[in-house]
C-alpha cells in the first residue's frame, strides 16, 4: 500500500458535510442525528466531489472515482474509501481512501501507484461466463476477465471462487475464495471440546457458520428480544461452564451444526426449511428459565439457562429437538394439540435421539433417552425414556382412546415408544452403556429393524405422508405407506412397521 500526503485545499467536501450537527455555539449540546442518514449524505457528497479529487490526483480522463465509504473520526477527519473505473470498467487494484480534516484533503492511500492512462480497454472476444475488468493488483494493469464460480466443498463448505485471467494472453492472475471460513475451538457444557465453523469479520471471529446457511448464535445475556452476535478475539470459546456465556453459545453451535448435518447427510434435507438457510439460536434467555424453544416466526431456536443461571439447556439432543419443530413446521405442519400434537412432540424426540446417534460424541453418546444432560429436574433422571415412556410418571406407553386429551409432551410417548420397538425390538438389552427394557402391550416380542431403517421411515412418513391434523390412526398408514414406499409392501421393514404399532396399541 502507498500513501501520499497532498496539499488539496479546494473547498472539497468540507468538514461540515461529514459532521454529525450543524455549527455549534461554545456552549451548545451536539444533536442526535440519524447515523445512516448521515453516512448517506456523507457519500453523496463525496460523489460530487470525485470529479474534483480525479483532477488533484492527476487520474486520467477515462477514470472515474466512486464512494464505497465513509469513516469518520472524532475529531473531525474523514476517510472516503472510492473504488475506480477505467472507461467503465471496474479496476481490481484500483480503490483508494482520502483523508480529509477540515476542508483540506491531508492524505492518499492507494492499493497501487499505477498508472492507467493509455491502456487500451476495446474488449477481446467477448466471454458469456466473465466479466471484463482492469486487472492492477500488485502489476501492470491490463486487461482481464473475471470468473465467479460457485460450488459446494466436499466438507460441505460453500465457496465463491474468483479467479481472473489475462484477456489476451489467457494467463492467471489470481484466484480466492469470497467464503471466508475460520475454524475455531470451544469448551462446550456437554459436548467436550468440539470444532467449530466460525466468520472472521476484520480483526475479531463471529460465531456464524457459513457452511451451514449462515446459522448464527446470539447471547441474550439473560434478557429477551434478538441478543448479539457472539464475537472473539482469538476463535477459542468458552471454557466449559457457566462463568463463560460463550460455553451455552457453544453447545448451540455445535448442536446446531450436528443436527444440520444430520438431516443433510441422512436425509438429504439442506437445513431446516430444505432451502440452505441456517437459523439463528438465542442463548441465556431469561433468569433462571428452565426450557428451552423453537419460534416458526424468527425462524430461531431460544435456550434458558435453568436453576440459578448455572444449568444452560442447551445439550446436543435438546437442540436437536428444538430444530425438528422448525422441520414439522416446514413439512407436514403437525398442529400442536391433541394427537398430531403429540405425533408433532414424538417427532422431535425422535430426531433429537437420532441425531445424537449421529454426532457419536464420546462426552454425550447415543441414546433414547430425552434431555439426559441437562438435569431438569435435579434428581439426575432424563426428561424423557423412548423405551418405555411411562418411567418419567406422566407419559403414555401405549394408545387409549383419551390420548388426545393428554398434555402433548405425554401423548408424545405412544410414537416414542414406537420408534423405539421399531429401531431396537423389545425386551431388555444394553446400548452404549445404557440399559433399556422395552415392553410390549400384548406381552408379544417384537424384532427391531435397525436405527438406520426406522428413522428414514419416520422421516419419509413426516415429509410425505403426514398432515397438520394426523392422528396416531393416520400415522400407523403414513409409516406403513413409507415403508412400502422405501422397502416394499412385502418386505419384513413393512411387517416390522405393523407390528410395532400394534405393540403400542395402535393398530
Amino acid at each position: 500500500m502507498k500513501r501520499k500526503t497532498l496539499g488539496i485545499t479546494t473547498a472539497l467536501v468540507t468538514a461540515a458535510a461529514f459532521a454529525s450537527a450543524g455549527t455549534l455555539g461554545a456552549n451548545a449540546a451536539p444533536q442526535p442525528v440519524n447515523p445512516l442518514l448521515a453516512k448517506s449524505e456523507a457519500l453523496q457528497v463525496a460523489a460530487e466531489q470525485a470529479g474534483t479529487i480525479s483532477s488533484a490526483l492527476g487520474l486520467s480522463g477515462g477514470e472515474r472515482l466512486v464512494p464505497r465509504d465513509v469513516v469518520r473520526d472524532a475529531d473531525g477527519t474523514a476517510h472516503i474509501r472510492y473504488d475506480r473505473t477505467l472507461n467503465g470498467l471496474k479496476v481490481v487494484g484500483g480503490d483508494l481512501v482520502v483523508e480529509q480534516k477540515a476542508g483540506k484533503v491531508t492524505g492518499v492511500t492507494k492499493a497501487s501507484e499505477a498508472t492507467l492512462a493509455g491502456l487500451d480497454t476495446a474488449a477481446p472476444a467477448a466471454k458469456s461466463d466473465a466479466t471484463l475488468v482492469v486487472f492492477a493488483l500488485d502489476r501492470a494493469p491490463v486487461l482481464a476477465w473475471e470468473s465467479v464460480t460457485h460450488s459446494v466443498k466436499a466438507d460441505q463448505t460453500p465457496s465463491v471462487l474468483h479467479t481472473f485471467t489475462d484477456a489476451r494472453t489467457g494467463q492467471t492472475l489470481l484466484s480466492y475464495d469470497d467464503v471466508h471460513v475460520a475454524e475455531g475451538t470451544g469448551q462446550s457444557t456437554f459436548s467436550g471440546t468440539v470444532t467449530l465453523n466460525t466468520t472472521q469479520s476484520g480483526t475479531v471471529f463471529q460465531l456464524k457458520d457459513p457452511a451451514r446457511g449462515n446459522q448464527a448464535v446470539n447471547n441474550l445475556n439473560n434478557g429477551t428480544g434478538t441478543g448479539t452476535l457472539f464475537t472473539d478475539a482469538d476463535n477459542r470459546w468458552g471454557n466449559g461452564t457457566y462463568t463463560d456465556k460463550a460455553t451455552a453459545g457453544v453447545d448451540a453451535a455445535y448442536g446446531a451444526a450436528q443436527t444440520w448435518d444430520y438431516y443433510k447427510n441422512v436425509h438429504g434435507r439442506n437445513g431446516i426449511k430444505n432451502n440452505g438457510v441456517g437459523a439463528l439460536s438465542k442463548v441465556h434467555y431469561g433468569s433462571n428459565y428452565s426450557n428451552a424453544f423453537w419460534t416458526d416466526s424468527c425462524f430461531c431456536m431460544t435456550y434458558g439457562d435453568g436453576a440459578q443461571n448455572r444449568n444452560p439447556l442447551t445439550s446436543l439432543d435438546v437442540a436437536a429437538h428444538e430444530m425438528s419443530h422448525g422441520v414439522t413446521s416446514a413439512t407436514a405442519g403437525l398442529v400442536y394439540s391433541g394427537e398430531s400434537g403429540g405425533l408433532n412432540e414424538a417427532t422431535s424426540d425422535i430426531f433429537g435421539s437420532t441425531t445424537e446417534f449421529y454426532a457419536a460424541n464420546s462426552s454425550d453418546v447415543g441414546d433414547y433417552l430425552i434431555g439426559e444432560e441437562i438435569n431438569i429436574r435435579g434428581d439426575g433422571t432424563p426428561l424423557r425414556y423412548m423405551d418405555k415412556p411411562s418411567k418419567d410418571g406422566r407419559s403414555l406407553d401405549y394408545w387409549t382412546s383419551s390420548a388426545g386429551n393428554v398434555d402433548v409432551h405425554y401423548s408424545s410417548g405412544i410414537a416414542n415408544h414406537f420408534f423405539y420397538l421399531l429401531a431396537e425390538g423389545s425386551g431388555q438389552k444394553t446400548i452404549n452403556g445404557v440399559t433399556y427394557n422395552s415392553p410390549t402391550v400384548d406381552n408379544q416380542p417384537v424384532t427391531g429393524i435397525g436405527r438406520a431403517k426406522a428413522e428414514k421411515i419416520w422421516y419419509r412418513a413426516l415429509t410425505t405422508k403426514f398432515t397438520s391434523s394426523t392422528r396416531y390412526a393416520a400415522a400407523r398408514t403414513g409409516t406403513l405407506a413409507a415403508a412400502a414406499d422405501l422397502y416394499g409392501a412385502s418386505s419384513p421393514e413393512y411387517a416390522a412397521v405393523n407390528r410395532a404399532w400394534a405393540a403400542v396399541n395402535v393398530k
